[in-house]
């Protein structure tokens, strides 16, 4: 059977693993294919038109949407033959989401994509994966976008730093915060906040702690399963548990009349994907907005995966979802001990508000003065930079990236972040993580921070902010202009800059522009 190349299917080996041997041939697990939108240049104009706010589309329904762009049955056809003569099984299928999910052995994998599955080591565990392209039958060209879940390496990695709330008495609360960043009064009553979390569990005890000493009422809590993933505590703060937990505490204390809902999945390119389309997709709880405090350097992500998970930011983008990304800890380098200038997926997409991070002075519930968060070598920074993946978006047209020298250039490509927050650990968030109290920063506090902001505003204006980044980009005076600072290659600047973006949030003043 002839068979072609499936453009951005390349994959190489990550950097500080090795191969040792082949893969178990008779292992089993799931793949996910991803299929082609119909009707696409519809929603390109649709999509086009979301980008510029004097002809905003109203948001559409998830009902409307799948109506509109689900997938084809006869492209489902295709695929369930394909898998059929490979013996490959059909677990499940979401026409919305344009996904269907095979089951299969190693030895059946590698066969019908023509490739050869490894037994891979990586910092003292071992994984399945692959090097090189993934094919596919000839009649399947135009049909398949992306085949996610033939590895299982970890692809992200969380944005929060812990430290013992005994070694510092700079903390703040949530509360605290929108005060200083004086967010509108509200509990973002009616909303669903998803939180998109790789591991890791939260205990309902260190809930009902937390708020029982902030003084509020504990939000009403759905964890929800993506390929087999549930709320599982390790007991390890340092662990996934700090991140699902802080996630949990930031928007619960600033929205406490809000669902949250939390989509537990495996840490891996599929479970990533799978996770977002899910809540993007879910007309169950139907969240309108959505944080994400884990991702990956963009070289660590093929291109077909980059593709595929931003057509279902677009999606969200198009139903009126706003979606958070936390841009890292690792300032311009995009990961902890490579000093190359890389930024993190998925803040990096143009479809996302990608959240910065800042060091905060603050007193008596006012804002005295505000910096890029460096904390030098080892102690982190916010993530930012000029991607490698995604073109300038029209909002961001005209706009100069400052270096770390103080010379300027033009920016030619998506820049990151857009937003920023308080995210230094020495001027962090109080939260209880495992029953231990703990101050909390990074940029994966920073993304709750602005998805709770984003709750209480949909809350009191009646209705979704959406696609907000057009919207800011238009009105910079919104928020707080963060002009001291570098993240290591690029420095803070008057406007928007590489470290902190338009800069952090000033919540009544986004209210009056929204």
């Amino acid at each position: 059977m002839p068979t072609f190349l499936l453009p951005g299917s390349e994959q190489t080996c990550p950097p500080g693993a090795r191969c040792v041997g082949k893969a178990d041939p008779s292992a089993r697990f799931e793949v996910t294919l991803v299929v082609r939108q119909p009707a696409q240049d519809a929603f390109a104009r649709h999509l086009e038109a979301l980008h510029d706010v004097t002809r905003r589309p109203p948001a559409l329904t998830r009902e409307a949407y799948a109506a509109q762009y689900s997938a084809a049955a006869d492209d489902f056809a295709a695929v369930e033959q394909f898998a059929a003569s490979e013996g490959l099984q059909v677990v499940r299928r979401d026409a919305a989401q344009r996904t269907i999910v095979l089951s299969g052995t190693v030895a059946q994998f590698n066969h019908a994509f023509e490739i050869d599955l490894q037994k891979i080591e990586h910092e003292g565990k071992s994984y399945r994966g692959r090097v090189g392209p993934v094919h596919l039958p000839q009649h399947l060209k135009t049909v398949v976008d992306a085949v996610l879940g033939l590895e299982d390496l970890p692809l992200a990695r969380t944005h929060f730093r812990l430290q013992p709330a005994a070694r510092s008495a700079a903390g703040f609360t949530p509360l605290e915060l929108a005060s200083i960043y004086q967010f509108p009064a509200g509990a973002g009553k009616g909303q669903a906040i998803a939180l998109i979390e790789l591991g890791g569990g939260v205990k309902t005890s260190d809930l009902t702690t937390y708020f029982s000493q902030l003084g509020v009422t504990p939000p009403q809590v759905t964890a929800v399963s993506v390929d087999q993933a549930t709320n599982s505590p390790t007991g390890d703060p340092n662990g996934p548990d700090g991140e699902v937990t802080l996630d949990v505490e930031i928007t619960g204390a600033i929205a406490p009349e809000a669902h949250i809902v939390l989509y537990f999945a495996p840490n891996t390119e599929a479970g990533f994907f799978n996770a977002v389309s899910a809540a993007v997709h879910d007309t169950t709880h139907r969240p309108t907005v959505i944080s994400i405090s884990w991702g990956g350097p963009e070289a660590a992500w093929t291109r077909q995966s980059l593709d595929a998970f931003d057509r279902a930011l677009q999606a969200a983008a198009a139903m009126g979802v706003t979606v958070c990304a936390a841009s890292g800890d690792s300032g311009s380098s995009g990961s902890p001990g490579n000093g190359s200038p890389q930024v993190d997926f998925p803040a990096s997409s143009p479809h996302v508000l990608a959240c910065g991070g800042t060091r905060l002075h603050a007193s008596a519930n006012r804002r005295d003065a505000e910096s890029v968060w460096n904390d030098g070598a080892g102690g982190g920074a916010s993530g930012g930079g000029v991607s490698a993946a995604f073109a300038l978006p029209s909002w961001q047209e005209g706009l100069q990236v400052t270096a770390a020298d103080g010379t300027s250039q033009a920016l030619t490509q998506r820049g990151v972040p857009d937003v920023a927050g308080d995210a230094s650990p020495a001027s962090g968030y109080d939260v209880v993580v495992d029953a231990q109290a703990t101050i909390v920063g990074g940029t994966s506090a920073v993304a709750p921070l602005w998805a709770g902001l984003i709750a209480r505003l949909n809350a009191s204006l009646g209705k979704p902010l959406g696609y907000l980044n057009p919207i800011l980009y238009q009105h910079p005076g919104v928020l707080n202009d963060i002009t001291q600072g570098d993240n290591g290659e690029f420095s803070a600047a008057p406007g928007w800059d590489a470290c902190t973006g338009l800069g952090s949030p000033n919540g009544q003043k986004i209210a009056g522009v929204a």
